[in-house]
């Protein structure tokens, strides 16, 4: 009846507080920005066939040629199982090629020619996109966006500091 000690919680959130975490909650925010420039980046990139997620995905294979999912789920930042659906969509449609590597508890992925062709016909509607976004925010900010999300997903900033 009543009695409140100060390690007990509240049993509703006040809508004040509710608006507060939502204005200045990093996660909730950086994940709405986000959803907002991977449906800008993905309306850009519609007439390739390609979602913004696998347009990146086949440029960083282009980039570094056959890359085991254990290291493309480290650079990108994505887990497994994530990542392994996403490559399982592209590999279905010729895109990329999964294989074992030297040790059978590795696989390598690598673009195939279609695959190589793809993102070649979509880099100037990324272009489009990248355009889109500097027009939007600034050319000048979006560096310092870059920066700063860089900053966030270097490897050794990745550590998670909740517990």
């Amino acid at each position: 009846m009543g009695v409140y000690a100060p390690n007990m919680k509240p049993s509703r959130l006040s809508p004040a507080r509710a608006a507060e975490i939502a204005a200045t909650c990093a996660c909730f925010n950086v994940r709405k920005a986000a959803r907002a420039i991977t449906q800008l980046y993905d309306d850009a990139l519609r007439p390739s066939g390609l979602r913004a997620t696998q347009f990146t995905l086949l440029v960083h294979l282009g980039g570094r040629g056959p890359t085991s999912v254990g290291e493309l789920a480290d650079h990108t930042v994505t887990d497994r199982t994530t990542l392994t659906r996403n490559l399982a969509i592209l590999e279905e449609r010729g895109l990329v090629e999964i294989r074992p590597g030297d040790d059978a508890r590795v696989r390598l992925v690598e673009l195939t020619p279609a695959g190589h062709r793809a993102v070649a016909a979509a880099v100037p509607l990324w272009e489009h996109a990248q355009d889109a976004l500097a027009e939007r925010l600034g050319g000048e900010r979006v560096a310092r966006l870059r920066e700063s999300l860089r900053a966030v997903t270097a490897p050794g900033a990745r550590r998670s500091g909740a517990r």
